[in-house]
């Protein structure tokens, strides 16, 4: 690899690179706090414990038609 080749992309990794990964980071940041998110939040994290009781419904058809029929 050319020694200017690399100087370039250093300079790229260093300035504009560290900029774009900031804002993705504070993107993500905006994403987690954002209004109304706390709902979803707390629905994902009790999922484990949605069916703790009794197995989930079986919502199959109790004689699934072939698909060769």
């Amino acid at each position: 690899m050319d020694g200017d080749t690399y100087s370039l992309l250093r300079g790229f990794a260093d300035s504009w690179m560290l900029l774009f990964l900031f804002l993705c980071f504070l993107g993500v940041i905006f994403w987690v706090f954002r209004p109304g998110s706390s709902r979803e939040q707390r629905d994902s994290a009790n999922i484990i414990f949605r069916h703790e009781d009794a197995p989930a419904a079986d919502l199959a058809e109790p004689n699934p038609k072939e698909a060769r029929e």
